[in-house]
């Protein structure tokens, strides 16, 4: 079984027919960034448009049931999340109609303060807001997770401690290994897993050691000492792959409508556009190249396994439902 936690690409058949190509089982599909609700409607709406096309290589995926289908029947099941709770405006209603919808994962920030929590760029972190923790729950009740890849670590030790379900970080890596703003450090990583959650790790170079150059070696070492501090129950992949996106995508994410300036994430004009990815992991193809890395360490087939998607299943099957159903 193989999933991926977090992709944003620039969707193409030729994209789908990668996913099929490399075993993909499912995927974790970015549906917005800073998008109002109704911009996010459009969103869901494009996506129709695209199972209603390529019928034979995906599928919506809605419960972790959906996997078994996707693999049953040789296609890719899709799944939605937010980068950012835009979405939801500032109407907590709404939580239930975009799980209702399909969205499945919601950050509570990205990047910068919002409504329910901190970003990690602030220089300030007060933890989650009023209105966060009123959205924990409905999030919780509804099956909707609490995804902290963006955020702050006081906001994420408070997500991890308000919420009743466990929470993710579908895509970062330990700051320790490589010591970018937005990776996490051992002490937020143990609240998460502790609890349940999930870390899923990412590809993007920036978040790399030695970023475009960093070796497979390198990071499914990374990997397997993970899997000693945390346990290997609570790890998956979490590629961030923005495959074949313009570099104007870029300024989208970072910036969306809150400034008009620049913002060069990391903190120079030279982390301007898309990074090159690492020759060892250029698409959908190449997963197999980190389960052959990870073998390369020592870890056994079930650990692999888990990694490479039990790992995100089992979670989906306990996180996507409503209470009570």
């Amino acid at each position: 079984m193989r999933i991926d936690g977090l992709q944003y690409a620039n969707w193409s058949e030729r994209i789908f027919r990668q996913m099929r190509d490399g075993g993909m089982d499912a995927v974790h599909v970015t549906i917005a960034y800073h998008e109002t609700f109704r911009e996010t409607v459009l969103n869901f709406e494009r996506w129709n448009r695209w199972f209603e096309r390529f019928p034979d290589l995906i599928m919506k995926g809605r419960w972790a049931s959906d996997v078994d289908v996707a693999r049953e029947t040789g296609r890719t099941a899709i799944f939605f999340g937010f980068q950012n709770p835009s979405p939801i405006e500032d109407d907590i209603g709404l939580v239930e109609i975009v799980h209702t919808l399909g969205a499945r994962f919601m950050q509570l920030s990205y990047n910068n303060q919002s409504l329910l929590a901190t970003g990690c760029y602030e220089a300030e972190d007060p933890g989650i807001t009023r209105m966060g923790r009123q959205v924990i729950r409905e999030m919780n009740r509804v099956g909707l997770v609490v995804d902290m890849s963006h955020s702050a670590d006081r906001s994420t030790f408070e997500a991890a401690e308000i919420s009743d379900r466990p929470i993710a970080i579908t895509h970062a890596n330990p700051h320790a290994w490589a010591p970018a703003r937005r990776n996490k450090r051992d002490d937020v990583i143990r609240a998460v897993t502790e609890a349940g959650g999930m870390l899923g790790f990412s590809l993007y170079p920036h978040h790399l050691k030695d970023k475009s150059a960093c070796s497979l070696d390198s990071f499914c070492e990374m990997i397997a000492r993970s899997a000693e501090k945390f346990g290997v129950d609570h790890l998956g992949i979490g590629s961030d792959l923005c495959q074949d996106q313009p570099d104007s995508v870029v300024e989208w994410m970072r910036v969306g409508r809150w400034t008009k300036d620049i913002d060069y994430g990391e903190g120079t004009a030279t982390d301007a556009g898309f990074p090159a990815m690492p020759d060892w992991f250029q698409d959908n193809r190449d997963f197999s190249n980190i389960e052959a890395g990870l073998r390369a360490t020592g870890m056994d087939d079930d650990e692999i396994a888990g990694i490479m998607g039990g790992n995100w299943y089992r979670f989906f099957a306990e996180n996507f439902a409503p209470r009570g159903t």
